[in-house]
């Protein structure tokens, strides 16, 4: 399969060297220009499961897409959210009416945009649980084992999307095919929510916010005000379950991790996803007459923290 992956962080990097390994033809866009410089150079470079593994494919900034002079045929997204439109504005020359595009973005509302440059039945959905960690231009950490669950948003799209699935499959990229993915993406949307925005406000991981006396109360309402507007979505999450699976994380081997939010804000200064995750439940709850207090509140001080540190 000829795929683009848009995005040669972490994760777009871990797809990247998978899919080539199982012989796809994959090509990466990537922003950052000390990146592309690294992997033009020296290949990508991993640290694959405790194995150096290098691959060399081709790499290109979004200025440069006229170069490709073709058409994908998919198109995996794994920019940040908050410059997932951006980046599809400078890709344009390589979508095509026959191409499809796989978000695996975390967060909520990324079709809304996508349908600006696909049709709904050139669209897929879905939700990735495996991991991965960029240690510097070119190089990642790819450990442990993962999956992804995916479906395709209109029904046209089945056929492509159990293509995907089996192309995933031979990656080793342990793919399902979800009969309910918005269900998936509203449940990780909820991990985010809360982890995310309460350990980036709180300068603390994982188990640190765990072990506070108001975690249970904090986390219990985040979901109810995530579980509130996504009944208006057709999307019933079960508050219970949801709650105990993100608190489970509190004495899981992750308990000492910082998640991604507070990486980009805390540690390197950057802009954060929050209006795709708590601030697209706070925009969402005021289209549907349903006040989140906890979301709006969450939104404005990752906000107001990014102006603080100059996030870019």
């Amino acid at each position: 399969m000829k795929i683009t992956i848009l995005g040669a962080g972490g994760m777009g990097s871990r797809f990247a060297l998978m899919l080539h390994k199982a012989e796809n033809d994959v090509t990466l866009v990537d922003g950052w220009q000390q990146n592309i410089d690294a992997i033009r150079k020296d290949g990508l470079q991993a640290e694959f499961n405790g194995e150096p593994v290098t691959v060399h494919l081709p790499i290109y900034a979004p200025a440069e897409i006229d170069q490709l002079g073709e058409k994908a045929e998919l198109i995996i997204a794994f920019t940040k959210s908050n410059q997932l439109k951006a980046m599809f504005e400078q890709v344009r020359p390589i979508i095509g009416p026959d191409t499809y595009v796989l978000c695996l973005l975390n967060g909520i509302g990324h079709e809304d945009i996508l349908q600006e440059f696909v049709a709904a039945d050139h669209l897929i959905l879905g939700i990735t649980m495996w991991t991965a960690g960029m240690t510097g231009p070119g190089h990642v950490t790819l450990l442990g084992e993962g999956e992804v669950e995916l479906q395709n948003f209109a029904p046209a799209g089945l056929a492509f999307t159990k293509e995907v699935v089996s192309a995933f499959a031979a990656a080793g990229l342990n793919p399902k095919y979800s009969e309910n993915v918005k269900y998936a993406i509203w449940r990780k949307a909820c991990v985010n929510g809360t982890l995310n925005s309460l350990c980036s406000i709180l300068d603390c991981n994982i188990g640190e916010l765990g072990a506070t006396a108001e975690a249970e109360a904090l986390l219990k309402a985040i979901i109810a005000e995530f579980a509130q507007v996504a009944a208006h979505e057709g999307v019933t999450l079960d508050e219970a379950e949801v709650y105990t699976h993100i608190a489970q994380t509190f004495t899981a081997a992750i308990a000492a991790h910082y998640p991604s939010m507070y990486q980009d804000l805390i540690v390197n200064h950057r802009a954060t996803e929050i209006d795709f995750i708590n601030g697209a439940v706070w925009q969402k709850g005021q289209r549907y007459g349903i006040a989140t207090p906890y979301c709006a509140l969450l939104t404005q001080l990752i906000h107001a923290k990014e102006q603080l540190v100059g996030a870019k």
